[in-house]
């Protein structure tokens, strides 16, 4: 079986594990050539550690019961997405509402700034330009499809 074979294979395991859970929903699946499987999954709430834990044991018997990688060969991480990692999904993009992103469009333009909005089509981003008495708040309309990444930023 291909990679995307196994991938899409691995996606109807994860969605029937969390189909119970409304709430949590699947980013991405990762499989590299030795086997190392890292299924990211996140939550409308946040995930907690049990929950990551317990998905992942039930993942790792369902692969290794049913023979899923030769000789069961294989790693598995099932994690949530952590800050380094890219929005994915319009879900993430929509729970992280208020809190600060670097847009990066596909011709290079990057915009920093609050996340007010997620459209059909497209976000909002409220980005600060200026210092005190000179200070503009301007907001960006990105169209999903010009997005090459959007990260969450930590502001302090």
């Amino acid at each position: 079986m291909s990679i995307e074979g196994q991938i899409q294979a691995l996606e109807q395991k994860v969605k029937a594990l969390i189909e119970a859970e409304p709430d949590i929903f699947l980013v991405e699946i990762r499989i590299k050539p030795t086997n190392n499987v890292k299924v990211f999954l996140d939550s409308d709430h946040g995930m907690s550690l049990d929950k990551l834990i317990q998905y992942n044991r039930k993942l790792y018997r369902d692969l290794e019961e049913n023979t899923f990688f030769p000789g069961n060969d294989f790693s598995l991480e099932v994690s949530s997405p952590g800050l380094d990692e890219p929005l994915k999904l319009r879900r993430q993009y929509q729970k992280n509402i208020e809190r600060f992103v670097e847009v990066t469009r596909i011709d290079g333009v990057r915009n920093e700034g609050k996340l007010l909005q997620v459209g059909e089509n497209e976000i909002v981003v409220e980005e600060e330009k200026g210092k005190g008495k000179k200070k503009e708040l301007v907001q960006h309309t990105v169209p999903f499809d010009q997005i090459k990444t959007t990260k969450i930023q930590i502001k302090f």
